[in-house]
């Protein structure tokens, strides 16, 4: 028994990575969309997860076929949640060199800026650089706050699809125990 849970562990676990990763197109990926367009391009990326429970199901235990339909709906609310821009979806990461900018303005003071920025400028000038660099940490702040959510989310999103998996697996070793 030892031997199969860890064999389903590990075949779904490819079947999530090629699901999810190497089988999604470019059509898929239009389940970012903000008006209903997302619909049938989500269900097409969580019909392929299906597909793959589905044979899975079927060489395991075949009148468990059902499990298939879990996988599907579990994996379309999920990542409609995960990617809708009402939802987890407005969260944006940034590139590397977009969070080491965004990074150095919100550890520095307007005083070790003000050092680059402001030198031989008038002191009217130097209130609007003071202002306008406010502006732009509050900004980078948001940014940097963003980018913590994308990947919380993102993380959140896999968790959630691997506890389902688990569950199915649950189910799967459970049948042939009883």
């Amino acid at each position: 028994m030892m031997f199969q849970i860890f064999a389903l562990l590990i075949i779904f676990q490819l079947k999530h990575f090629i699901a999810d990763y190497l089988l999604q197109t470019n059509y898929m990926l239009q389940k970012f969309r903000p008006d209903w367009g997302f619909f049938f391009p989500l269900l097409a990326h969580a019909g392929v997860h299906t597909g793959f429970t589905l044979v899975i199901c079927l060489v395991v235990a075949p009148h468990l076929w059902w499990l298939a339909l879990i996988d599907l709906i579990t994996h379309f609310i999920m990542d409609r949640i995960k990617a809708g821009p009402k939802y987890l979806g407005r969260f944006k990461t940034l590139t590397p060199r977009q969070f080491i900018q965004a990074s150095k303005i919100v550890n520095s003071t307007w005083e070790d800026r003000s050092k680059k920025y402001a030198m031989g400028r008038a002191e009217e000038d130097c209130k609007e650089l003071k202002l306008l660099y406010e502006a732009i940490k509050k900004e980078d702040q948001k940014k940097l706050k963003h980018n913590t959510y994308f990947w919380w989310s993102l993380a959140v999103d896999q968790m959630f699809h691997f506890m389902v998996q688990y569950g199915i697996i649950f189910v799967l070793v459970m049948d042939k125990a009883l």
